[in-house]
């Protein structure tokens, strides 16, 4: 049997704390807040990995009316996707939601490890269906999830390593609705990051993501947003992305066409067709 955390508080005024906090302020109106459809939870939880929430909202509602569906998705051309995509950023997660449309058939699994098989599918992210779509009392832990645990349980450590959170997180579970408390926790963990600062700079496993501007990641993207609008020869590609290096433009793009997420048809450059 597992021992219980010894520093933890009584769990019943824990609860009280985050479901009064999202019964006033929680953020209910997010419109994957609204559907248990695992497709559409689905999309949700790719588009939100290290995609701020509002930037998300703006583009989920139109990307679920292009692709209403499963079939929908499959069926589209890479290159639409990606279109449909862009101002999100990370762009690789729209090729793996797309290859991933394509080896369901139709229908997301309902079991855990069975979405882990998917292509570009986590233990977050499969974790996230099983419970905003199906409603199971998986324990799972992201960012918002984390800040809540390290600031009302180890507000004053440092270097907590998440198998010190995740008992906490199984003995707190709201295992008749996980769908409700789940969402309490993140606008909850949202809320204390802005009041308390980012508590998850004490996780043992923290690390700060790498700046943008001027990244790989900021040409692969530049690229791609050209791409989208119009077929190109290097050349133009070079002329419209001047800032960026010449070399570092070139070397990209082939990481781009190895990757399938652009093709090459002649001189000319474009989005999958």
């Amino acid at each position: 049997m597992k021992r219980k955390p010894t520093n933890i508080r009584t769990d019943t005024a824990f609860r009280r704390t985050v479901r009064t906090f999202y019964r006033k302020h929680g953020r209910h109106d997010l419109p994957w807040r609204k559907t248990a459809n695992p497709y559409r939870i689905l999309v949700s939880e790719v588009m939100l990995q290290q995609t701020q929430v509002p930037r998300v909202r703006e583009k989920y509602t139109a990307f679920i009316k292009q692709f209403p569906t499963v079939h929908a998705l499959a069926a589209a051309p890479l290159g639409e996707v990606l279109r449909a995509w862009q101002g999100l950023g990370y762009n690789r997660r729209a090729k793996m939601l797309h290859e991933c449309a394509k080896v369901v058939k139709g229908r997301l699994p309902k079991t855990y490890d069975e979405l882990c098989s998917l292509p570009g599918i986590g233990p977050y992210t499969a974790s996230a269906v099983m419970v905003f779509a199906y409603n199971e009392p998986i324990v799972m832990i992201e960012t918002n999830i984390k800040t809540v645990y390290l600031h009302h349980y180890f507000n004053n450590k440092k270097n907590v390593p998440d198998s010190a959170l995740l008992p906490i997180i199984e003995q707190t579970l709201d295992r008749k609705n996980p769908r409700e408390w789940y969402a309490a926790l993140m606008d909850y963990g949202t809320h204390l990051k802005k009041e308390f600062g980012n508590a998850n700079v004490r996780s043992k496993h923290y690390t700060k993501q790498s700046a943008f501007k001027g990244s790989d990641r900021e040409i692969r993207g530049a690229i791609l947003n050209v791409l989208s609008a119009r077929k190109c020869t290097q050349d133009a590609l070079h002329t419209a992305l001047k800032q960026f290096e010449r070399e570092r433009i070139n070397t990209n793009l082939a990481a781009l066409a190895h990757e399938d997420m652009v093709e090459q048809k002649g001189s000319l450059y474009r989005l999958p067709e």
